[in-house]
């Protein structure tokens, strides 16, 4: 069958819009009509070339929803009409990692999805007959799409396709980094480095924690008006600060934070977020992914006074268990996702919504198919 999509031909170039090859879906796969997708900064970070995993021409997207149209021998879980997003951190229920607690890192097709294939070793699309790379199991940038059945989390069907394409990405990681990784707990104070799409959703799940004191980080000043809508308490332009902004920050939140979230990419900032938290307990999340290359580092000294370094995906969440949750938070008006989507685009304008999120024009543009 055809496909529109957008197709990242080359990095670092703008995406094509053309009419792709899509096979059927095999053993234990799925057939997705995406009906919504989100362009979310990990997208650009592939396709600027900066991802040592990115794979070239492949179609990118990694935060969609839409109808699942056919399924694949050995599906169960899922049939025709049902409502799902796609999951670029899947949930087998079987691996030694789904098994573990401790984790929501499922490995059980993580060497086929680093290499942009499905589980069997190749590729559902094509284009004038040479491979497609699929991108994190997903490809939501295509109107329609072939994904592994543990790698789908059916929803609700009244929920909005071109709101809860959100939740595939940004709103379940910002939140379960603060519910999942951090466990934050009612009182504690916080602060957030980056008031994004992923940033802001950070404050919500911290206000949903129940967090006495939330700072918001960012130097875009217009960042504190968005981060007051969910839930910020103070917010701090580091280039208005007279003097060091770890001390200063240290001061604001009465000996340090008891949890900082970074939420940027940016290795100097994690480090300004380590040391920020309170001597003896605090915890840094580092939630931003950095280019191919990049370290982090501090003082020892940081490390041995208590405070510790945590990473998280995905915020910790186990996707076909916990996504259908968040949706129906957000159905029962728990969270917030609406504010958040700046931009409605159309597909052939996919392109318009890199320029946007580039120049700190958009919380989230969504692609509407």
């Amino acid at each position: 069958m055809k496909s529109r999509a957008a197709v990242a031909i080359d990095k670092a170039k703008p995406l094509e819009i053309v009419d792709v090859d899509l096979q059927g879906p095999a053993a234990g796969e799925v057939l997705v009509e995406i009906k919504a997708t989100g362009i979310c900064h990990t997208d650009e970070f592939t396709l600027s070339g900066a991802d040592p995993e990115g794979i070239f021409p492949a179609i990118l997207g990694h935060e969609g929803a839409g109808v699942v149209v056919d399924v694949g021998p050995g599906v169960k879980s899922l049939k025709k009409g049902d409502h799902v997003i796609p999951l670029y951190t899947p949930e087998c229920r079987e691996c030694e990692y789904c098994l573990n607690p401790k984790t929501n890192l499922c490995q059980s097709i993580r060497v086929t999805q680093g290499q942009g294939l499905m589980p069997d070793g190749t590729s559902r699309f094509s284009l004038d007959g040479k491979p497609v790379f699929h991108y994190m199991g997903t490809s939501t940038f295509s109107n329609f799409t072939v994904v592994p059945e543990i790698a789908l989390a059916k929803i609700r069907e009244d929920a909005p396709f071109d709101k809860v394409c959100y939740i595939g990405c940004g709103v379940t990681t910002g939140i379960g980094a603060v519910i999942n990784t951090a466990k934050v707990e009612p009182g504690a104070n916080a602060v957030v480095f980056g008031l994004g799409g992923i940033g802001l959703n950070v404050i919500q799940g911290l206000r949903l924690a129940g967090a006495n004191m939330i700072v918001g980080v960012d130097t875009n000043a217009d960042k504190k008006e968005w981060g007051e809508k969910f839930g910020m308490t103070h917010f701090v332009n580091p280039t208005e600060v007279d003097g060091d902004l770890v001390a200063h920050l240290v001061d604001l939140t009465g000996g340090g934070a008891d949890y900082t979230f970074e939420c940027i990419g940016n290795v100097d900032v994690m480090r300004t977020a380590l040391e920020a938290c309170h001597k003896g307990w605090g915890e840094s999340i580092i939630i931003g992914v950095a280019g191919a290359g990049k370290e982090i580092k501090t003082r020892p000294f940081q490390l041995v006074t208590g405070r510790s370094w945590r990473g998280t995906a995905f915020g910790g969440a186990r996707g076909r268990t916990d996504v259908p949750r968040i949706v129906d938070w957000y159905m029962e008006g728990k969270i917030q996702i609406d504010p958040m989507i700046t931009h409605t685009l159309p597909l052939e304008d996919i392109n318009k919504g890199f320029d946007l999120m580039h120049e700190g024009k958009s919380i989230r543009s969504v692609v509407v198919f």
